[in-house]
């Protein structure tokens, strides 16, 4: 299978391009390329915002999915304009693309579109654990350029039939790396607060980024859908309700978690593609 990969050279998109790499022919598109780029992967410079650029590319890899994972992936490191702009338009073109040539799409979306971390005032969630159908009340351009791109995905899978999945990792964090288990993280419980303490390993995204795949080219579910990615526990493996009451001084009244699991429900991702995630930071962290 011909997979392209937007976004292969930044952090994550990394770790998926070279995981596909291993049973797929992969092309590469991103801005920049690698100082060492992986063998067997056809690496492009494209600029993603170019609409004219990105289709000529698309059409002629024809590949048989896209991975569009290429995206400024955080508020608060370039101006709120260019974050909107360079996320939509990525997002616009690369998936107008894909449903021109008949390609199923997995592409990452984040928790930011629901707009509990980059509120100006973090609020309760509606309900807990946060799934999916929770809504999605962004303040932020990062968050509301996330609920764009999933408003293109479900656009182009009616217009043009093909499946989107839509994934919403928390805070990815790398193999030896784990700011999630900083000190200045552990010990200051507001820091964590505005995702409700949620992380997921890089390597439990990549399994479901390949679920995704497997999903949308078998026909797991039809149009678009969208996934949360988070760990099975929170960050400070404390009881969850505890860490509600003492930040916030309240939970919500819908409230159904148990220890010092995730804010976020995976049940979705299990029923509908299989994954669960597998690593916490208690075992996994390198």
């Amino acid at each position: 299978m011909e997979i392209l990969v937007t976004g292969g050279v930044g952090e994550s998109g990394t770790w998926i391009l070279d995981r596909l790499a291993e049973t797929h022919e992969v092309t590469c598109l991103d801005r920049r390329f690698p100082e060492s780029g992986r063998d067997g992967v056809d690496y492009r410079r494209v600029d993603l915002t170019d609409a004219g650029a990105v289709f000529d590319t698309v059409t002629a890899v024809d590949p048989d999915a896209v991975v569009h994972w290429a995206a400024i992936p955080v508020a608060g490191t370039h101006p709120g304009v260019e974050v909107y702009r360079n996320n939509t338009l990525a997002a616009y073109n690369v998936l107008t693309a894909a449903g021109r040539v008949d390609a199923a799409v997995v592409q990452a979306s984040s928790d930011g579109a629901y707009g509990f971390f980059f509120a100006e005032e973090t609020p309760l969630p509606d309900a807990v654990p946060i799934t999916e159908s929770h809504p999605r009340r962004p303040e932020d351009p990062y968050g509301l350029s996330k609920v764009v791109t999933e408003e293109i995905a479900a656009t182009v899978a009616r217009r043009d039939g093909i499946r989107v999945a839509s994934i919403r990792p928390s805070w990815i964090q790398l193999p030896g790396e784990y700011p999630c288990r900083d000190s200045e993280y552990v010990e200051y419980l507001g820091a964590g607060a505005g995702n409700y303490w949620s992380y997921v390993d890089v390597r439990d995204v990549v399994d479901l980024v390949e679920a995704a795949l497997a999903g949308v080219r078998e026909g797991a579910f039809d149009g678009h859908e969208a996934f949360n990615c988070v760990a099975p526990d929170n960050a400070l493996g404390r009881p969850l309700r505890e860490l509600f009451e003492e930040h916030y001084g309240d939970v919500p009244d819908d409230y159904a978690v148990e220890g010092d699991a995730s804010a976020y429900s995976t049940a979705k991702a299990g029923r509908v593609l299989g994954w669960e995630p597998t690593r916490s930071w208690q075992s996994a962290r390198e």
